[in-house]
């Protein structure tokens, strides 16, 4: 692998996109790459953005993904897979989960919540794939191992091997929360992706 394979996470606060981040970067670093990962927390702790840059390759000299360079843009919440689409490369690949958290302006009352977000996305980018993660986590034992649907979903997209996902999960995620994570990855894995 010549090239870097940059990630783009999204997402609100609370919904685990930083455990994401950090098992990709953990099987990226156990594949041999050179990874540099960034965290940008907004108003994480109220449900604000927040963004993780994951870029892996034989060497990467900037954590930071340029705008348009993405080549996955992983989005937790459907308004942040909009608000951050720019980064994304012309062929780039989008997995959204089709989940709804109402920003500040929306609960006030002062803007509406876009419905069509997910068809305007996939109108501009063929290679996006929509998953239930939220649901598909409940089935598996608890809502929050969404983000780990999510991440079984990305290792099919861009081919990260499945037993070392699995190893990453082992070290980062707590015993007690093991086995629902794993079930959780494997779901996401088995998804049907957009390619």
């Amino acid at each position: 692998m010549s090239q870097i394979m940059n990630v783009l996470i999204t997402g609100v606060g609370g919904q685990g996109t930083l455990l994401a981040s950090r098992i990709i970067a953990q099987v990226a670093v156990d594949l041999g790459y050179d990874v540099k990962v960034t965290e940008v927390h907004g108003m994480a702790q109220r449900g604000g953005s927040v963004v993780s840059e994951v870029r892996y390759g034989e060497k990467v000299y900037s954590p930071t993904i340029p705008k348009g360079q993405a080549d996955v843009l992983l989005a937790f919440e459907k308004l942040e897979a909009a608000r951050w689409l720019d980064y994304l490369k012309p062929d780039g690949i989008v997995i959204i989960n089709d989940e709804r958290v109402d920003p500040l302006p929306v609960m006030s009352g002062k803007v509406k919540y876009p419905e069509d977000i997910i068809d305007r996305i996939s109108q501009l980018k063929p290679k996006t794939t929509v998953a239930d993660a939220t649901q598909t986590a409940i089935e598996c034992g608890n809502v929050k191992a969404a983000n780990v649907v999510l991440v079984g979903i990305l290792s099919k997209v861009i081919g990260l091997p499945p037993e070392k996902v699995e190893e990453a999960i082992r070290k980062l995620v707590p015993p007690k929360a093991l086995e629902v994570n794993l079930a959780a990855f494997r779901r996401g894995v088995d998804w049907s992706v957009h390619q």
